[in-house]
């Protein structure tokens, strides 16, 4: 009759998620899936509330990636309004939204992802966390800390506040940068540069070293899509969608405004989240990889000059697209670093400190589309009122969701080539979550919690015999 093993909850992401693995009577894996047992409200419950409130409600949905979901909701309520931002205020928009992507990209690698890579898969749980990174390498632990400081620094120096910030609006943002702000931006620049140059240098070592484990960890074909500037270039706030296939073809290449003609959405009956795919390829011939991988994988080249070097390595790792999903970790560190250089860029335009911050000529349209690149892939929120701004629907494909297939393919990968159901260990079951972990999930904005989740792992037979239990406490 076979078996089933839980793993609720998947630990060191952003949400709550549960996986189920259904073992046979041979002790082999034969199906897992990644049940996200919650359920997010937000597109219903906008409903009536007037268009320029969208900015300041959505960012609710996330206390890990609020930026994300402010900007693209303040982008969508731009085109609502029929108003354009001056050029100062959409280069603010862009420095708030580069810090976000250095705390969150710093986040993950050094405190969520490495102890995996640096502590090792097996290690004791309670140790393989950033407590026990901290133990093992307190400097290391430091930078951490130092580079997502210093994002969030940004968002709170230029918006006020670290998260649920009301500083963009329709036309623009509220207030200017002043120059003492921007000059400790400045200031810090190099430090954190280093500092992911640092975590380059690790996780490029782990990879190497590891090729082995990394071929056999969820490496597998598919598609790719990103964000991209007209010349090809990496982009992450404003350009078209670029979308490749198994071999590095190029698909298409969309207005981000149009992605109703492009992408559709499974359901599946096991989870509350959607599976988005590349419309004309149809289900499942169209799903796609976003998000670090992603993105770098469908761009030609990185605008910025330490980044696109590091680029160049990245692309020579293979004659087509990057696969093995553990080059997650490597290709969100250069994006990383990107966005470093790209914060220096910005804070040194000529522009960024101008008070020209909003264009308040408002003729509402009834519609608008907005997308951004978040961390986790591309982020839409698309908007429809009547006449007098008031919301009437609402629909957001949010980052996580575009990986939804991905990382269900990748737990099943990794559950069928390291789970041995006949002697199963606890580092068996992390592998399984750490396949997870590579895509960074934020399952709090992709759906909506509901309740508490338990912190045990019960293993039962087929007859619902208690035979193991994992506790965390």
């Amino acid at each position: 009759m076979g078996r089933k093993v839980a793993i609720e909850p998947v630990t060191r992401i952003e949400g709550h998620a549960r996986v189920t693995i259904h073992i046979n009577d041979d002790g082999k894996v034969e199906e897992s899936y990644l049940h996200v047992d919650q359920f997010r409200g937000f597109e219903k419950f906008s409903e009536g509330r007037m268009y320029f409130e969208m900015p300041v409600i959505t960012p609710r949905i996330c206390g890990i990636c609020p930026v994300s979901h402010h900007l693209a909701s303040v982008k969508a309520t731009d085109r609502v309004a029929g108003v354009t931002p001056p050029r100062p205020a959409d280069l603010l928009r862009r420095l708030l939204h580069k810090g976000q992507m250095v705390q969150s990209h710093s986040m993950h690698f050094f405190h969520l992802a490495s102890p995996d890579l640096l502590l090792g898969f097996d290690a004791d749980p309670a140790i393989r966390n950033v407590a026990g990174l901290i133990e093992v390498d307190p400097g290391l632990a430091l930078k951490a800390v130092k580079l997502r400081k210093y994002g969030q620094e940004i968002i709170r120096r230029l918006s006020g506040r670290r998260i649920h910030m009301h500083w963009a609006v329709p036309g623009g943002v509220a207030t200017p940068l002043s120059e003492e702000d921007r000059d400790w931006m400045l200031s810090q620049a190099d430090e954190m540069i280093g500092y992911i140059q640092d975590g380059i240098q690790i996780a490029k070592s782990w990879l190497e070293a590891n090729q082995e484990i990394v071929n056999k960890f969820a490496n597998f074909p598919s598609n790719y899509m990103g964000m991209v500037q007209d010349d090809g270039a990496l982009e992450l706030y404003e350009g078209k969608l670029r979308i490749i296939d198994k071999n590095g073809k190029f698909i298409n290449e969309f207005e981000n405004t149009q992605y109703l003609d492009y992408i559709a959405e499974h359901v599946e009956d096991w989870s509350y989240l959607k599976f988005p795919y590349y419309k004309p390829m149809g289900w499942p011939n169209g799903v796609y990889r976003v998000a670090p991988l992603g993105r770098l994988n469908v761009a030609s080249h990185i605008s910025t000059p330490l980044a696109n070097e590091e680029f160049k390595k990245f692309k020579a790792l293979a004659e087509g697209p990057v696969e093995p999903s553990l080059y997650y970790h490597y290709a969100r560190l250069i994006e990383d670093l990107y966005c470093m250089e790209r914060i220096v860029e910005l804070c040194e335009d000529e522009d960024i400190l101008s008070d020209d911050i909003i264009d308040t000529n408002v003729q509402i349209t009834g519609e608008g589309v907005g997308c951004i690149e978040a961390p986790r892939g591309t982020l839409w929120h698309h908007y429809w009122t009547d006449e007098n701004g008031q919301i009437t629907k609402v629909n957001l494909i949010v980052a996580t969701g575009n990986n939804n297939w991905a990382m269900n393919h990748s737990v099943n990968l990794v559950a069928r080539e390291f789970v041995d159901g006949n002697n199963l260990t606890e580092g068996m079951l992390n592998r399984v979550e750490a396949a997870i972990r590579c895509y960074d999930p934020c399952l709090s904005c992709s759906t909506h919690a509901l309740g508490q989740m338990p912190l045990i792992i019960d293993i039962v037979n087929s007859e619902g015999e208690l035979l193991q239990e994992f506790r965390r406490d």
